[in-house]
Formats: C-alpha cells, sequence, structure tokens
C-alpha cells in the first residue's frame, strides 16, 4: 500500500510485515527506471503482481530481498546504490 514521502506499507504471507522507504531511490538522478516514481500518480499506482512489487513501465522489486531485510530490520530503505544497510 502506498504511503506519503515514496513509503510503501508491505505484508508478506506468513504476517511479516513492514515499510520499504524509496524516497531516496525516487529523488535520485541516477535511479534510472525509478525515476518515474517521483511523479505520485505513478508512485500510487503500485500492485503487486506474482507476488512482486510492481509498477506500469515493468517497474519491480525483487520481493525475496524485500522480505529478508525486513524481516530482520522491520524496514527497508532503498537508494540507487542498493538497499541501505
Amino acid at each position: 500500500m502506498p504511503m506519503p514521502a515514496y513509503r510503501l506499507d508491505v505484508r508478506f504471507r506468513d504476517g511479516t510485515s513492514g515499510i520499504v522507504d524509496m524516497a531516496a531511490l525516487a529523488g535520485s538522478d541516477s535511479a534510472g527506471v525509478f525515476m518515474s516514481l517521483r511523479d505520485s500518480a505513478v508512485f500510487s499506482a503500485v500492485r503487486v503482481e506474482a507476488g512482486a512489487v510492481t509498477w506500469p513501465g515493468e517497474i519491480d522489486l525483487a520481493p525475496d530481498a524485500l522480505y529478508e531485510v525486513i524481516k530482520a530490520k522491520g524496514s527497508c530503505v532503498l537508494s540507487a546504490e542498493g538497499v541501505a544497510q
């Protein structure tokens, strides 16, 4: 579910849940295809497809990587460099 400030509230089938913060990624000039998420209408068009968080234009996030970080930390921060540790 999209939230303000380029964040997502995600929940996995096993009950694991957390926040994905994408502000640094969406705001980066080196974000590639993720730069389109700066448009709030595009960001809000998020959906789950085949278990992955996706947007129009074939943009998606790897669910297994998100799961591992959220399971360990409760949240995940994404940047153009990858997952912030």
